[in-house]
């Protein structure tokens, strides 16, 4: 009978098509980031301390998402619930430069570290060589290996089987490849690829500004941990708090401050399930995805109803010969037994259309998801769950479009159906349930409507919020000093001072500065102390921390308000020197000028001495445009030597012309120098309100869909 009607069947197949796509491109992002099990022996044996939202590093005492590599250890040791313990630096060495044996040129290589039990407690195999021992985890510095990732030896080289004891240098360090991981193996963060795996234990050598493997306060890992047979993750977390308490008191010594006491009574380690894997994606787009997911919902239901009111006219246009089969001996259920039938062909139909449809849309969605000139390595790819759920939604969909006109169509009066009465082709159209049908499609599509219209001016207003800097014309920058030998000294100093002047210098380039942080780039926050100023409980509040170069507010565009910025004065043998923005000059000097008043940085009173504020400056963002404004102090990168890979160009003109020319440059300070252009201010600040893009556009395109859908 679909054969017969094949406008019918077209229009109907297209709008179950759209509905099913919808949902299931929706649930792939969804499965990805939020469902899809590590490719790992026993994932649901796995369980991570704390709850991963944190990363880089802490020296507080207690700290119950991020450990110290000593902490990993004793715990692995003394712990009575688990098979295997290990652990993995929480943050992604990206962009790394290194080179490959025979090759003189360096190139990109994402590095993650982890210890010599990650391998084997995830029940990992190489396809080639050999993964990390417990025995790379000693000593220090010892063993100079790498696992390289299936991609990453696919892309570099070709497949070769014989990568296996080859070498790559990243800095000074020579390091051997022992094996390739697994093709479905990418680690264990989702959203998140490593080229290569190097042991903890030669974190100085990958990182050697930031590092502190025999520091029991540099806390700066994720334990992951796999649950003994039979034991319950209730009785491993306590197991873990007792330990956890035994191992920071001895820490802190036999002698503890009330603060201390406080500080360990209140510290408790959550262990959370982590068969699939950590992720930041899963805190930034959980809730818009279950938005989403709730959206297209409303669409295929606007999609069931359309179906159903031309399920129910088609009906109509049968009924004589309903009637005419029922006359002749045929039951009611065998009728609605065959239209049931009709309709689950259709919605097959419609959600086998909508898997091709998802199959595109998915891409389109995770290039909307990663917001940036390279794609999330998520696989977002169609699963056995995908399907399994697109088949679900198929049938019921069949259900919930088909049995009531199936129900309807079949209460057939047959001594007036039987006669050829003029007027039966507006009984649907003058039914109730048409009528209840079509009012329902209006109504959720206003609904949809007026969802986006609310999400879009959320959006506007997120988007026209004052950062506190000017976004336009910025170009983003990175150098990495590490992989060519530079140490924290003078020389470093020079460097910086040179590739400032001479981006400076260049046609078109208004100011240039390197820094520690740029917007939405990660953070160094702690504590302040303010001489002659007794501690309240707002001080409490850390304070986020930047170490910059003379020209950074002029790059950036913050206003100075009083006092000066940075300058030649300023030196590392000057008296230290800052300049604040003003929450702080509010929060911490209330009484006066801030000028020339002095603070240090941590709460220890004795360093309160250490840094006269020499200017305030207007206050700005940092992470999130949401957030509130916060206390902010600026260092000058000459008092505060060390490692700073962002470096931010404001200009006029050709931005590619721009890109070009500072490369030069950068070349003539160092032509060793690895530089990487990595984006506009404005899509950097774009990029920090993604999941809020994500959600209006999609809503506006959902809510649009809605209404054509109810038109047809």
């Amino acid at each position: 009978m679909l054969a017969r009607s094949p406008g019918f069947t077209a229009v109907a197949a297209l709008s179950l098509a759209l509905g099913i796509g919808a949902n299931t491109a929706i649930f792939s992002l969804l499965n990805a980031v939020l469902l899809r099990e590590l490719p790992v022996q026993n994932p649901g044996q796995l369980v991570l301390f704390g709850t991963g939202r944190s990363g880089g590093s802490t020296d507080g005492c207690c700290a119950t998402d991020l450990y110290s590599y000593l902490f990993y250890r004793e715990m692995r040791q003394k712990n009575q619930v688990f098979s295997d313990v290990s652990a993995m630096l929480s943050i992604l060495f990206g962009s790394m430069h290194g080179a490959v044996a025979g090759r003189l040129n360096l190139e990109p290589m994402n590095v993650q570290l982890v210890s010599g039990t990650y391998f084997p407690m995830l029940g990992v195999k190489p396809i080639l060589g050999r993964a990390f021992t417990e025995a790379e985890d000693e000593p220090a510095g010892g063993h100079p290996v790498a696992m390289v990732s299936y991609s990453w030896w696919k892309r570099r080289f070709n497949c070769d089987p014989a990568v296996v004891g080859k070498t790559l240098k990243l800095g000074s360090t020579i390091y051997t490849i022992i094996g390739v991981a697994s093709p479905e193996f990418f680690g264990t963060r989702v959203g998140e690829s490593p080229d290569l795996w190097i042991p903890l234990s030669m974190d100085k050598q990958v990182s050697p500004g930031w590092n502190g493997l025999d520091n029991k306060w540099f806390q700066s890992l994720y334990i992951l941990a796999r649950l003994k047979p039979g034991v319950s993750q209730q009785q491993a977390q306590a197991n873990v708090n007792l330990l956890a308490r035994q191992i920071w008191h001895e820490y802190l010594g036999p002698v503890l401050s009330k603060q201390q006491q406080e500080d360990l009574e209140h510290a408790r380690i959550q262990l959370t399930p982590a068969a699939r894997g950590l992720s930041r994606l899963r805190f930034q787009f959980s809730l818009p995805l279950q938005i989403l997911m709730a959206v297209v919902g409303l669409v295929l239901l606007i999609a069931c109803a359309n179906i159903a009111n031309l399920l129910l006219a088609r009906a109509t246009t049968r009924q004589r010969e309903i009637a005419v089969r029922m006359a002749i001996g045929a039951g009611r259920t065998r009728l609605i037994r065959q239209m049931l039938t009709e309709s689950l062909l259709l919605a097959l139909l419609g959600g086998a259309l909508g898997v091709m449809f998802a199959s595109w849309a998915s891409d389109a969605l995770l290039a909307m998801v990663s917001a940036g000139p390279e794609r999330l390595p998520l696989n977002v790819t169609p699963d056995a769950r995908v399907l399994a759920f697109t088949l679900l939604l198929s049938l019921g969909t069949a259900l919930l479009f088909g049995i009531a006109p199936a129900l309807r169509a079949t209460r057939v009066d047959l001594s007036p159906s039987l006669k050829e009465g003029r007027g039966m082709a507006a009984v649907a159209s003058r039914s109730p349930l048409a009528k209840a049908l079509i009012v329902s499609q209006v109504a959720l599509s206003l609904v949809l409507l007026i969802a986006a219209g609310l999400f879009l001016r959320s959006l506007v207003n997120l988007a026209n919020l004052d950062a506190g800097f000017n976004k336009d014309n910025v170009l983003l920058f990175a150098i990495d000093p590490v992989d060519v030998g530079y140490k924290e000294d003078a020389r470093l100093v020079n460097l910086y001072q040179q590739i400032e002047q001479r981006v400076t210098a260049l046609p078109g380039v208004r100011a240039a500065s390197i820094s520690f942080f740029t917007f939405n780039q990660g953070a160094w926050t702690d504590p302040v102390s303010v001489r002659g100023r007794t501690p309240t409980r707002e001080d409490d509040e850390e304070v986020n921390h930047n170490v910059v170069g003379p020209r950074y507010f002029a790059t950036m565009g913050i206003p100075l308000l009083v006092g000066r910025v940075f300058g030649p004065q300023d030196t590392e043998r000057s008296p230290k020197v800052a300049v604040i923005n003003e929450t702080m000059a509010r929060r911490f000097f209330p009484d006066g000028s801030p000028i020339g008043r002095r603070f240090g940085i941590g709460d220890d009173p004795k360093h309160s001495d250490d840094i006269e504020v020499v200017g305030v400056v207007k206050d700005a963002k940092y992470e999130s445009l949401r957030e509130r404004m916060r206390p902010a102090a600026y260092y000058p990168y000459t008092q505060r030597i060390g490692y700073y890979y962002d470096f931010e160009v404001r200009y006029s003109g050709d931005p590619q012309a721009i890109i070009s020319a500072v490369r030069r440059a950068v070349g003539e300070a160092d032509r060793s120098l690895p530089i990487t252009y990595g984006n506009t201010l404005a899509r950097q600040v774009d990029r920090s309100i993604t999941s809020q893009t994500l959600v209006a556009q999609l809503s506006t395109f959902f809510g649009v869909l809605a209404v054509f859908l109810a038109c047809l």
